[in-house]
């Protein structure tokens, strides 16, 4: 409630320091200033201001309570869902255009019409001695000093909403987790900014000058006024397109690093650590020095983290091939075999990291069997098959447990399914054909080779040529087709060449 307080506070602050500058400055200026008034005239007039102001007020009050009905809602709420915060989060955001359209609003509406009803019907009355021509010139004056008050109330609402936004931010990521930020939308870029706050503050004194010198030569002659409206149409033309072409220029400048640094930006979140070009010579060029010691400093970090990744696979094949002498190796071999698979089968280099990886840890499950199974020299009962049957599921459920899981994820489905069988019969759970993940079909082809080309203590490893028959044999039945066929073709080539099987 402190916030929403503080908040409240904040905005009716801004809102008298618009006030005053605005209206009280600049049009009360223009009125008193420029019109020629008795005491009596005076004080009608400080009647109609002091009416219409009463009515603009009211106004505002009512649109900024509307405004403020979601803020204030999460802001006294002691247990807000998520959706109610990530609106409030947005509401907040948008709250400087609103203050701006709540400024513009309310002093059409709710200061020019009643003050040009109330100044047309005092003239009538003959209270008031001035033209009617001057109500056109009040609503005019009126629209540029509302134009000048919703600017001021911009700009001192988008420094007022910043503790709000971060206490709505910290909330949804302390009871979410979820950072609404990352999904804000640009509600105002700072090119527009600057185009729309150069043109102004160009266009609004000449304006303003303009009207206030046409009601002080208002008694001039009709020639003499044709004549001084087109010097000031002319001034204005050129002050104008000299505003423009300035704030475009300068625009383009701000504008340029700022969608440099955005592709940059852009290319990080695909992975890319390109660094952006340093061409600048203020301050833009602190900022991409800054923003390109970040992209080196990501860019070793991400190389440290490959590695360490890198080395964690390796390090838990081989804590897995130093249980069994016999089978040190292995789990190597079967990567290098399935990766020559993948490369054959066309598969991206985001997943031959995957399939490299997953073959890699292909057998981690084994570390769950006993050694009076794992290491026996003869062959297994039921029982024991049975636990070696084991060994995916077991494999799978280990690697669940590393975070981030989204690491693990890709890998898990070749790890649990290497062992199944293309016509249904494997393990753990029978499946068949395509049902079987692409992963697994690929390690059952790697994983089946070396297994028969190795030696082992109850027999010797069988000749390559005789290892690639029975894989040829067993394509559609035991192994998926396309990855056996491409695997013994390839081979089959390899042995012809004589390139040793090892170098795979």
């Amino acid at each position: 409630m402190t916030i929403y307080t503080t908040f409240i506070k904040q905005l009716v602050k801004n809102y008298l320091i618009g006030s005053f500058i605005a209206v009280g400055g600049i049009g009360s200026m223009f009125i008193f200033q420029t019109l020629t008034l008795s005491p009596r005239e005076t004080f009608y007039m400080l009647l109609i201001l002091g009416t219409s102001l009463m009515i603009m007020i009211g106004c505002e009050l009512f649109t900024l309570r509307k405004h403020l009905m979601p803020i204030r809602y999460v802001l006294t709420d002691p247990h807000p869902t998520k959706e109610r915060i990530i609106e409030s989060y947005k509401q907040t955001e948008r709250f400087p255009i609103l203050a701006f359209k709540r400024t513009i609003g309310p002093h059409l509406f709710g200061l020019s019409i009643p003050a040009s009803t109330l100044a047309y019907l005092f003239i009538q009355l003959d209270l008031l001695g001035i033209p009617s021509i001057y109500i056109l010139y009040a609503i005019i004056g009126a629209v540029l000093v509302a134009s000048f008050h919703g600017m001021i109330e911009y700009y001192l609402t988008s420094k007022s909403i910043q503790p709000v936004l971060e206490h709505f931010r910290a909330e949804s990521i302390k009871r979410f987790d979820h950072d609404p930020s990352a999904t804000s939308d640009v509600l105002m870029s700072i090119r527009k900014k600057f185009l729309f706050a150069t043109i102004f503050l160009s266009v609004f004194p000449l304006l303003l000058f303009s009207l206030a010198s046409q009601v002080r030569l208002g008694e001039l002659e009709s020639i003499q006024l044709v004549e001084y409206w087109s010097w000031a149409l002319l001034i204005l033309v050129i002050s104008v397109a000299f505003s423009l072409t300035g704030s475009y220029l300068f625009y383009r400048d701000i504008g340029n690093p700022i969608d440099q640094l955005t592709d940059s930006m852009k290319q990080i979140e695909k992975g890319r650590f390109v660094q952006s070009s340093n061409t600048y010579t203020d301050e833009f060029s602190n900022l991409v020095n800054g923003f390109n010691q970040m992209v080196d400093g990501l860019e070793k970090r991400d190389r440290m983290n490959q590695q360490l990744i890198e080395s964690f696979y390796s390090v838990m094949s081989m804590t897995l091939d130093a249980r069994d002498p016999y089978t040190a190796g292995h789990s190597k071999r079967v990567s290098d075999f399935s990766v020559q698979i993948g490369k054959l089968a066309g598969l991206s280099d985001h997943k031959l990291t995957d399939l490299k990886n997953a073959s890699l840890l292909h057998d981690i499950g084994k570390i769950g069997v006993p050694d009076f199974v794992l290491l026996k020299d003869g062959k297994l009962t039921d029982e024991e098959f049975d636990w070696i049957k084991k060994h995916p599921t077991i494999g799978a459920n280990i690697l669940k447990q590393v975070q981030p899981y989204s690491a693990m994820e890709p890998l898990i489905p070749g790890v649990c399914y290497h062992h199944e069988r293309y016509d249904g019969r494997g393990y753990p759970e029978g499946l068949e054909g395509k049902e079987i993940p692409e992963f697994g079909r690929i390690i059952a082809v790697a994983d089946a080779f070396d297994a028969m080309t190795s030696d082992r203590p109850y027999r010797k490893g069988m000749p390559v040529e005789k290892a690639l028959q029975i894989i040829k044999e067993g394509a559609g039945t035991q192994w998926d087709p396309q990855y056996a066929n491409l695997f013994v073709t390839h081979m089959e080539q390899s042995v012809l060449e004589k390139i040793p099987v090892s170098s795979f």
